[in-house]
């Protein structure tokens, strides 16, 4: 048994929200699908939701567990709390990027940042990144920082270039 799982609270979308980061995340390219709905339960006579609604969603986003709560619309999402996505190429971050962002808040991408449509804070995350930006000691990764505070979606060839800098105007 996991843990810990991350418990996310929906006005009334649980299933909607499930259903969708599965499919985003089973959607990615050179990855085979690891993500799944793993069960569903509804409310009963007792409430508070209506009979029969949906109350929570167990589903696994390659094979992490998540859960989903139909709880009304007393909370809602804010950026104190985001899911950090490592990817691998430009082609993934691009997938990520463009499928969360879909209906998303865009005022809220900054920095590889986004929110989602369900008001949910992601951070899609190059490895490249990392690497560039690691060493702030050195003038290549203060260069990759800088190019990266002007982006909303990051860009590993844009941070590459900025990383190398003058050595790349002078080979």
């Amino acid at each position: 048994m996991q843990k810990i799982t991350p418990m996310l609270w929906f006005d009334d979308q649980a299933a909607q929200a499930a259903e969708y980061y599965v499919a985003v995340f089973n959607g990615r390219p050179g990855r085979p699908g690891g993500s799944r709905i793993v069960e569903t339960s509804h409310y009963g006579e007792a409430g508070p939701g209506k009979p029969g609604s949906v109350m929570v969603v167990g589903f696994e986003l390659d094979g992490q567990p998540f859960t989903a709560l139909n709880g009304g619309p007393l909370f809602q999402f804010n950026e104190a709390v985001s899911f950090q996505i490592n990817c691998e190429t430009q082609d993934e971050a691009d997938h990520y990027w463009e499928k969360l962002t879909a209906g998303g808040d865009e005022k809220a991408q900054q920095c590889g940042w986004l929110k989602d449509k369900f008001g949910l804070s992601w951070q899609v995350v190059p490895e490249a990144l990392a690497d560039m930006v690691a060493d702030q000691n050195s003038e290549g990764g203060k260069r990759a920082m800088a190019a990266m505070l002007h982006m909303k979606k990051i860009d590993i060839a844009t941070l590459e270039e900025a990383y190398e800098g003058e050595k790349a105007h002078r080979g």
